[in-house]
């Protein structure tokens, strides 16, 4: 039997949608809502072939779990977006851009990683299957219709040397680097691994990078949150150039 999960909202379902309309396996409207939202989302799945459940509010809850879902629910097949790091490798045409997430439990960080992976070109965030949190609705609502494919992996340390045995550059945020963020140049692929909130790069992960780097701090705050970090890395190497497009 399929795994099945509900995701709610209208950035979520339509991006699912468009991006994998064949994984919708039903999408439940509110009957109540008949604006112009409702009608642009119920034209994209009838041209995508969904099948559309009209239902009430108390229905909606019911799936959604609490009341915040826009009057828009969706059922999906979660076996259908397993994709690996091969499928997304071996298709570019341009130096891999990568975000390695080591143990990111929280699903709104992990939401926000998403948006700023995508948002800077990055090619795919990778993450463990353990000790992460995984896809879930609250991810996919935060993530707002991003499209970065997100890829789990059972042994981190060991993806990350296949990483480097492809010829792409590994390098770890950890706040103790000596070098920072700001003065290090590289040409090529690049895999940028970020640490757990509160706890940072595990011991293994640190020891696997090729190099680790310091967002630099002027202010009082010692650390930043993840989504935050991930943004300034990911927009520091497409700033500098580091990967070559």
């Amino acid at each position: 039997m399929s795994e099945t999960r509900i995701i709610r909202g209208f950035h979520a379902v339509t991006a699912r949608i468009r991006q994998q309309a064949d994984s919708v396996l039903e999408l439940y409207v509110d009957t109540a809502r008949r604006d112009p939202r409702v009608r642009d989302l119920l034209k994209l799945a009838e041209t995508n072939g969904v099948r559309v459940v009209p239902v009430d509010g108390k229905r909606l809850d019911g799936l959604a779990g609490h009341p915040n879902h826009q009057g828009v629910v969706a059922r999906v097949d979660n076996t259908r977006r397993v994709i690996h790091l091969d499928d997304v490798l071996d298709t570019l045409t341009e130096p891999a851009l990568l975000l390695v997430l080591d143990g990111v439990q929280d699903p709104h960080n992990l939401g926000a990683c998403l948006r700023c992976a995508d948002a800077f070109g990055a090619h795919a965030v990778i993450a463990p299957k353990d000790r992460a949190v995984g896809l879930n609705a609250t991810v996919e609502k935060v993530a707002s219709g991003a499209t970065v494919p997100y890829i789990t992996v059972t042994n981190l340390a060991r993806t990350l040397r296949e990483l480097k045995e492809r010829d792409i550059w590994v390098i770890g945020a950890d706040g103790e680097a000596k070098t920072s963020l700001t003065d290090f140049r590289h040409t090529g692929a690049l895999a940028i691994v970020l640490g757990a909130e509160g706890e940072g790069l595990r011991r293994l992960t640190r020891e696997t990078c090729d190099q680790l780097v310091s967002i630099p701090m002027r202010g009082t705050v010692e650390s930043l949150n993840v989504s935050v970090s991930a943004g300034i890395c990911l927009y520091e190497a497409r700033r500098t150039v580091i990967v070559e497009r």
